[in-house]
């Protein structure tokens, strides 16, 4: 079986006060063209295909004509909610649209959908974005403390067959991926979730993550916005994954670039650099830019002038001795208003990517109270 993976859609995003509907609109119709020339026999998509959970009316055309697009074709889809979507919302119809092969996660945390294909029986999960608190009202039994803690709940309850082939669609934060401006997560890594929970699965088709990555294991894959929604994704390629699925153990991944209507750019310079003819005229003009002036002296009304060569200027800021300063002081001032114990738990998650462990934060703040003592 040949799928296609999706996740962090968007749909109805605005970035920089700018609509992505249009640009949304044509990396669909994108994918859409991709699916057919890949001869795909599924569509897995991965969570947050709203913005909003009170998505616009705009929106919710796009992802009718989705829908649409893959029935017209034979296409099945599967697909959950993720933090951004209203579950409710999402879930209307859903029986209904299983008629159209469209399957959602409608009630639970779980859904199972039964599969065949040329190789036998395939089982594909479908796993809503989880919290801890959702989890714990319904599983009082259980001692579920953190996120880790409610997926392996949801999941052993499920207790796949592990003999046979499990497909699991998810939404989560896990431990170890690399996010971007553009995503919702909690800081310290409250919301991250450990990737051994998925142990036994062939494929965990992940959404959250904006960036293209697999974690722990190659099966463990964030497939990304097809957007860049962020200028922190400036030099992301943004793809779709296409997973081709034969017995048991037989996988190959591989990535199928998409093309922006607009890309996203930076430029730097000064005013008299960026606006000079030779130099525009080799710009792509009509991307979506993120300007830094390097002049000393402000511009006055520069974006507004900037906008006329650059007609979807979405950030303008400067970087000269003045704006330096100004966070070098900014910096010192943030960093003497904290406690001490969070200026180091902040330190180690810089350095390792992961939180400080519950014993490591215990010595931290015994030392620091220690040292309190001691001054006093």
């Amino acid at each position: 079986m040949r799928l296609l993976h999706l996740s962090d859609l968007h749909l109805g995003k605005r970035v920089n006060e700018y609509s992505m509907l249009e640009d949304q609109a044509h990396i669909l119709d994108q994918i859409v063209t991709i699916a057919k020339e890949e001869k795909v026999e599924g569509v897995l998509i991965a969570g947050d295909v709203y913005d909003k959970p009170v998505p616009p009316a705009e929106a919710v055309k796009l992802l009718d004509s989705l829908l649409s697009s893959f029935a017209d074709r034979n296409i099945p889809v599967f697909f959950i909610s993720g933090n951004h979507d209203s579950k409710d919302r999402l879930a209307f119809g859903a029986e209904l649209f299983k008629k159209s092969g469209v399957y959602m996660a409608a009630e639970g945390f779980l859904e199972k959908v039964d599969w065949k294909d040329e190789h036998g029986d395939l089982t594909i999960w479908l796993m809503p974005f989880l919290k801890p608190a959702q989890v714990r009202s319904a599983c009082p039994e259980q001692k579920i403390e953190t996120y880790t803690d409610a997926v392996r709940a949801v999941l052993e309850e499920a207790d796949p067959d592990w003999s046979g082939r499990n497909i699991l669609v998810a939404h989560q934060f896990v431990a170890g991926a690399v996010s971007c401006e553009s995503e919702e997560v909690s800081i310290g890594g409250l919301d991250q979730v450990d990737v051994s929970v998925f142990d036994g699965f062939d494929y965990v088709a992940l959404g959250h993550l904006h960036r293209p990555q697999y974690v722990g294991r190659e099966t463990v894959r964030y497939c990304g916005t097809p957007l860049k929604y962020s200028f922190s994704e400036v030099h992301d390629q943004k793809s779709v994954t296409i997973v081709d699925f034969g017995e048991k153990g037989c996988m190959t991944l591989r990535t199928v670039p998409l093309t922006p209507l607009r890309d996203m750019k930076e430029l730097k310079g000064t005013y008299l650099e960026l606006t000079s003819r030779p130099f525009y005229e080799t710009q792509e003009r009509e991307a979506y830019y993120h300007i830094t002036l390097t002049d000393e002296e402000d511009v006055m009304d520069a974006i507004g002038k900037l906008r006329m060569v650059y007609p979807n200027l979405m950030k303008l800021d400067y970087d000269n001795q003045r704006v330096r300063a100004q966070a070098h002081y900014d910096e010192i001032e943030a960093v003497e208003q904290k406690r001490p114990e969070d200026v180091v738990a902040e330190f180690y998650q810089m350095i390792n990517g992961a939180p400080l462990s519950k014993a490591q934060k215990k010595l931290t703040e015994e030392i620091m109270e220690k040292v309190r003592e001691e001054e006093q």
